[in-house]
């Protein structure tokens, strides 16, 4: 799975769990779209939900734990 998936299906989980809205995915899209074009380093969707105060951890593991199950 490449990232660009991995970020559509995280954000999507993440709104349809309604853990965020589509409007707070969208800013964070927006943010991680400005860094990456001004060449900074490019961070998850998840990391940047977390540090604009719109998902806790244990959110993020859980949808995490939709978009890459755990095997065993």
């Amino acid at each position: 799975m490449g990232i660009e998936e991995y970020e559509k299906r995280f954000g999507a989980i993440a709104v349809e769990q309604g853990y965020i809205t589509l409007e707070q995915l969208l800013e964070a899209m927006k943010v991680q779209v400005t860094e990456d074009i001004e060449e900074k380093k490019h961070r998850p969707i998840g990391q940047i939900l977390f540090e604009l105060g719109h998902m806790s951890d244990s959110q993020i593991e859980e949808v995490l734990d939709v978009v890459v199950p755990k095997k065993g």
